[in-house]
């Protein structure tokens, strides 16, 4: 996928936040960062998009049931339980859920956090 290109808008998709940590008292350096973990439901034909980055916010996500399909640099691979990915700095994709069956994962990632503490 180019520069040039968006991708699909997301759709069919939920989140919920399960936790966080405000990092600032925790480690050096890192005030305004928290750690956040989040359940994400893939409804069929669900996307997550459009095209996004994570220079900035690394983060990791596993797969608990479905399938999930991860794009990037043109190349769109499947993710089925008990598998994940990482997403580091050079990270640029987008999701979907191209299966009949919901799917569900989980993301741990590096988050600002928003002026009223929030993420």
């Amino acid at each position: 996928m180019g520069d040039d290109e968006e991708g699909p808008t997301t759709r069919g998709v939920s989140s919920r936040l399960l936790a966080t940590l405000d990092l600032g008292d925790e480690v050096e350096g890192l005030r305004g960062r928290a750690l956040r973990l989040r359940h994400f439901t893939f409804e069929p034909g669900a996307v997550l998009g459009p095209v996004h980055s994570h220079e900035g916010r690394p983060g990791l996500v596993y797969v608990l049931s479905g399938t999930i399909t991860d794009h990037r640099d043109g190349v769109a691979t499947d993710y089925g339980p008990g598998r994940g990915w990482p997403e580091d700095r050079t990270t640029v994709h987008w999701l979907e859920n191209r299966t009949d069956e919901p799917a569900t994962e989980v993301s741990f990632d590096l988050a600002r956090l928003a002026p009223d503490g929030g993420v």
